[in-house]
Parts: structure tokens; C-alpha cells; sequence
């Protein structure tokens, strides 16, 4: 790839770019997930919440989003990021890592100085990548309980 890789501000014409580049979801629930998503963070400006996404010659190439949480459970605010995705053909370009810092940039302008995320313990790819950035386990632990 010889584009220039550019991180802006998602837009609502990206919600199909963003939909397929979505590998987790099931291809039937994702169009209602993330028109409620973009409703969330794309159409609503605020300045505590961040949907960018990576673009390369005019293509997405990849996103991630997040935002400022405070006080749960007790936690002082910090910044979230809970989605993150780069298209296979781009991976290995530094692009995650370009919008990882960029979120983190513009949530400690917040005012926070914590950015936490949530990764599946087998998910290695996700965590190694996030680790490379220089994350790691937090004060906190998630807890779960199934409850069908």
C-alpha cells in the first residue's frame, strides 16, 4: 500500500465501510448495531466520545472507537476504547497503532490519563497488539456470569 494513511473524524457515509470491515458480529445484525452506534457517536458531536477511522487513497481502511467513562465502580475517568478493527489487507502498516495513538491523544485532552480496553484472553492477535502499544492488566477485573 502506497497511500498515505490519514485518521479522521468517521463521517456517516462510512457506515457501510465500517459494517464490513465489523468481522465479529453476524453479517444479519450488524447494519441496526451500527446505525445505532454511528446515532451514538457520529451524529451526536460530543467532545467526550471519538469514532475515527484510518483512510488510504479514499478507502477505510480500518476504525476504532471510544470514549470517557467515569466513576464506575468507583474508577476515576478514563478513556475506553472498545472497538477496533483494520481491514486484513492493511494490517502490519501501523495502522492501529496510528489510530490507537490518535485516540489517545485526543482522550487526554479530556482530561484523563488512563485508557483501558477489554480484549478476550483468546484472542491473541488483539491482545498481543495491544500489549505491543504498551497496555497491560489494570487495578481492574471483568467479571462475568452467564444467565440464560
Amino acid at each position: 500500500m502506497k497511500e498515505q494513511i490519514s485518521i479522521r473524524d468517521a463521517m456517516a457515509s462510512d457506515l457501510d465501510a465500517v459494517i464490513t470491515l465489523d468481522q465479529w458480529a453476524p453479517m444479519e445484525e450488524k447494519p441496526t448495531y451500527w446505525s445505532e452506534v454511528f446515532d451514538h457517536y457520529v451524529r451526536r458531536n460530543k467532545t467526550d466520545r471519538f469514532f475515527l477511522v484510518a483512510e488510504s487513497g479514499n478507502i477505510v481502511v480500518g476504525f476504532i472507537i471510544g470514549e470517557v467513562r467515569a466513576w464506575e465502580f468507583g474508577s476515576p475517568p478514563c478513556g475506553w476504547v472498545f472497538a477496533l478493527a483494520v481491514s486484513p489487507e492493511s494490517r502490519q502498516l501501523g495502522i492501529g497503532q496510528k489510530m490507537f495513538e490518535e485516540i489517545s491523544k485526543r482522550l487526554k485532552q479530556t482530561g484523563v490519563t488512563t485508557v483501558r480496553t477489554m480484549v478476550d484472553r483468546d484472542d491473541k492477535l488483539t491482545l498481543s497488539f495491544f500489549r505491543s502499544l504498551g497496555l497491560c492488566t489494570g487495578k481492574y477485573l471483568e467479571l462475568e456470569k452467564q444467565i440464560d
